[in-house]
């Protein structure tokens, strides 16, 4: 039985962080660039339900979906290459698969059957790897499994792909990515840690069909040659991946390998037609021939782990290009900002953006760092806690509110100009039950943020519990801090300026989640051209 979808799994070997989801999304583009409709999810090895209550420290940011889904960073990667929207069914992780099997269990849907990992466990991950090419939308539906071969976590994963390849014979294929080391003292690469990623692929049943290798320097044919023999796959299914100057270089290295055309034969779909990558080789040049540069301080607690705030500083790669500006970040940890040190720590930056994040650590040096951006009219951009931490600051140096703070932190606070909305208030969970997902918002004509988006209308994804206490709008707004974006069904403000200042936005919203390549968020790009225009 042949099926209308075809589905290609990448799997990880050797060692993590070898670039499974870069891969993934630069297979995906190059067969969107054939014009082929695809597809990625991320299947997480974790027993969490979702990244929501992991710490970014350990699991780098939480990416959020228009319906609402707290995701993996990868789903970011996703939506920036292919310019297409993921939702809640393109991140699974291993706590859905066994809540939803234990839910089946209790109502009964096994009745007299002893519930165990085969079948149970692997059917519902087969159902759910389908369950987006059942949709009919996609051609191809690409499956980044988490985590490393061989981990106890991804046994179950593994086995359901062994299921898939015999169930869906010709429809299925396996993308490995291994490593291919290079041994300076021996001033050799070795092939021995990919044969034996390979080796207990095969344990577990499954043999992959391509293999991607991730190297410092040339695979040479004979080493081609020799993992070939040795890993049972044909010559040309040997992709040489090296290490890239921007990761968005990988789609035309990968082209450049034949990864797609690979692929697509194995596959039995047709490679006649050429990928039309004209608009992100623009891209490209663009970003590595830009016509100025300037230097934004990015201010957080998690700075120590870039990846805690990846959709951002992709935003302004995303942004930089659509100014010809080469954005350079300095990443500030909002811990050591204080008000002795705050002009010292932010000299020679053209713009300031203080990030998203919870909790009170590091929150005094974020309400610093806006009073200097405030008072020295540096472009600024406030993003959730950081358009809060601008509404605090505010209320302490200009309304004259001392004792201003959000709920968040001083529960019992006298001036809560933040406080936690109230159908939060009876939450005792954590996960999945903030302000989540595309909420619409209602721009103020004429207003920064009206300007930047052309539009007064538009949609944003939200991640937060506090919101900007309506009780004291009046006096923000006598004093110059404008709402000038509100949530029409809920009169919630969204986004926060300054009029007598070169351009000072805060916004309740994650604008970071919905760059991508062929879409720039305008909020960045404004930014960016506020911050060079202020410049000149």
């Amino acid at each position: 039985m042949s099926n209308s979808t075809k589905y290609v799994f990448v799997t990880g070997g050797v060692t993590s962080s070898l670039g499974k989801g870069i891969i993934s999304a630069s297979l995906a583009k190059l067969l969107q660039a054939r014009g082929y409709t695809a597809t990625i999810q991320k299947l997480d090895p974790y027993i969490n339900i979702d990244p929501g209550t992991l710490n970014p420290y350990e699991h780098g940011e939480c990416f959020v979906t228009d319906d609402g889904a707290e995701t993996d960073l990868d789903l970011g990667h996703y939506e920036r290459f292919l310019n297409d929207r993921t939702s809640q069914d393109n991140n699974v992780t291993t706590g859905r698969i066994y809540q939803s099997v234990i839910d089946k269990e209790r109502r009964g849907e096994f009745l007299g059957k002893t519930v165990q990992v085969i079948p149970h466990i692997t059917n519902e991950i087969k159902e759910r790897i389908q369950l987006l090419g059942k949709e009919g939308k996609y051609d191809i539906v690409i499956t980044e499994i988490g985590g490393t071969v061989g981990d106890i976590e991804s046994l179950p994963y593994v086995e359901a792909v062994r299921q898939m390849k015999w169930e869906l014979d010709g429809d299925c294929l396996v993308v490995h990515l291994t490593l291919v080391p290079y041994l300076a003292a021996a001033g050799e690469l070795k092939t021995k840690p990919t044969q034996h990623s390979v080796k207990q692929l095969l344990e577990l049943g499954v043999q992959p069909d391509v293999l991607c290798c991730r190297t410092e320097h040339e695979l040479e044919l004979n080493l081609r040659r020799k993992i070939a023999k040795f890993c049972n796959v044909s010559m040309n299914a040997v992709i040489e991946s090296r290490d890239a100057e921007t990761i968005y270089d990988v789609p035309l290295l990968m082209q450049a390998e034949e990864l797609d055309r690979v692929v697509l034969e194995k596959l039995n779909l047709n490679t006649k037609s050429v990928p039309n990558l004209d608009k992100w080789k623009e891209f490209l040049t663009t970003l590595k021939n830009p016509d100025s540069e300037v230097t934004i301080g990015l201010v957080g607690k998690y700075v120590e782990l870039k990846d805690s705030y990846k959709s951002i500083s992709e935003s302004f790669i995303h942004a930089g290009v659509a100014n010809k500006t080469k954005v350079n970040l300095r990443w500030i940890h909002s811990e050591s900002v204080n008000s002795d040190n705050v002009s010292e720590k932010m000299e020679g930056l053209d713009g300031i953006l203080v990030a998203p994040g919870f909790g009170s650590r590091g929150i005094s040096g974020k309400i610093e760092t806006v009073r200097h951006a405030r008072e020295q009219k540096v472009p600024f951009l406030g993003i959730c806690l950081g358009m809060q931490c601008a509404v605090i600051e505010f209320a302490r140096n200009v309304l004259g509110w001392a004792e201003a703070h959000t709920t968040e932190i001083v529960d019992n606070c006298n001036t809560p100009v933040i406080s936690m909305m109230e159908e939060q208030k009876n939450i005792s969970n954590l996960g999945g039950t903030m302000r989540l997902g595309a909420y619409r918002c209602h721009l103020t004509p004429g207003s920064k943020v009206s300007k930047a988006y052309s539009t007064d209308k538009i949609s944003e994804r939200h991640r937060h519990r506090y919101e900007f206490n309506n009780e004291f709008l009046d006096a923000f707004e006598e004093k110059g801090m404008r709402a000038t974006g509100k949530n029409p069904d809920t009169d919630l403000v969204e986004v926060v300026e300054i009029d007598d200042h070169p351009w000072f936005v805060g916004a309740q919203f994650h604008p970071e989640y919905k760059s991508t390549v062929d879409n720039p968020h305008p909020l960045f790009v404004a930014f960016v051209k506020a911050v060079l225009e202020n410049r000149k």
